[in-house]
């Protein structure tokens, strides 16, 4: 018999066949046993998965809180924005003496505008249970032109409705285009620590021709009309110039001091100190004739116009012109402004 058709298995390199049995259990029923360190890797795996899994979950519960408390925020702006602003004039009722606000600088685009100023005197003057009208003033000054036009204003309103007083009541500060605007009123009250007076002009800027020197920048600059680049930062400093602008910086000065007095007329003092430029305490500005007495608006209200109850018809912000606000964007215009602008103001 050959071996082809021999029961014995081959044998091949001198080891013994596998037999059968042996390779029927090899093909395992069971599986075979990890080793300890892949059990540790699996449950390691295990974990992370389920970590991971769990992340995903607070995710989506942060998620949806956000978005919730992102629309709540939308609503309350949205309710804020329809709320009435300080007292409700419509909810008015019977005497009242009206409280006018000026505060903060005086110029166009801020909340003590002319626009904004006048708007309010108006309303005041024209309601005809109002009394009197309190300007309560807290300002450094700023525009001749907007103080300007209040004054003027104070003093058509006046002559209109001869049988309303108005006074200007100072509190941290009324000094410069806030003093001229006050000069237009009947009478004047300050604290004893208040800051009164500065009538004067200032306009000021910055020349940067050496430093444009010292970095090696070149100035170049083309105009139509010798004099349209007057004044120019970045340009050497023409003594023609310089007096041109003091003279407009004069007859300015000259305006205010006419304004303060025809407002003042003979209580001012004849102290050739007043227009200055000069600011004083409340109790000195009571002695040189720039205020009549000590006090604050609800002493005035209620002592020296005799109708206590106040009501503001003030200009507000809305609620989300303060949000900007806060977020610096008016910060970062008015610093822009200062560095690239020369801007004549009332000082």
């Amino acid at each position: 018999m050959s071996d082809w058709e021999s029961d014995k298995s081959p044998e091949w390199g001198g080891q013994p066949a596998e037999p059968e049995k042996e390779r029927g259990a090899s093909s395992g029923r069971k599986s075979p046993k990890l080793p300890p360190e892949s059990g540790r890797d699996w449950k390691l795996i295990e974990k992370l998965v389920m970590s991971l899994q769990a992340e995903q979950r607070r995710s989506r519960r942060w998620g949806i809180f956000f978005k919730f408390l992102t629309f709540g925020y939308l609503i309350a702006l949205l309710f804020m924005l329809n709320l009435p602003l300080g007292d409700s004039l419509d909810s008015v009722s019977g005497k009242h003496t009206a409280l006018i606000e000026v505060t903060g600088p005086i110029a166009a685009d801020e909340l003590a505008s002319a626009d904004n100023i006048i708007g309010s005197l108006r309303t005041a003057f024209e309601d005809p249970d109002s009394v009197a009208v309190i300007l309560r003033i807290n300002s450094p000054g700023g525009s001749p032109v907007q103080s300007g036009y209040v004054y003027d204003e104070i003093m058509r309103l006046r002559d209109e409705y001869p049988e309303k007083k108005v006074y200007a009541v100072i509190s941290d500060i009324g000094a410069s285009g806030a003093y001229y605007i006050a000069s237009a009123a009947n009478e004047i009250y300050a604290n004893r620590a208040s800051l009164v007076g500065s009538i004067g002009v200032v306009a000021g800027g910055f020349g940067f021709t050496e430093v444009m020197d010292k970095v090696g920048v070149e100035r170049r600059l083309y105009t139509a009309g010798e004099n349209k680049a007057f004044l120019d930062p970045f340009s050497p400093e023409k003594q023609g110039e310089v007096a041109f602008w003091q003279s407009v910086l004069e007859n300015t000065h000259k305006q205010f001091i006419a304004a303060v007095k025809q407002g003042r007329g003979d209580r001012l003092a004849d102290d050739e100190r007043l227009f200055s430029g000069l600011v004083w305490n409340g109790d000195q500005a009571v002695e040189l004739g720039l205020v009549d007495g000590l006090g604050s608006a609800s002493y005035v209200a209620r002592q020296i116009i005799g109708q206590e109850e106040l009501v503001d018809y003030s200009h507000r912000k809305s609620p989300f012109q303060d949000i900007v606000d806060q977020l610096g964007v008016a910060f970062g215009e008015g610093l822009a402004g200062q560095l690239m602008e020369s801007r004549l103001e009332l000082r």
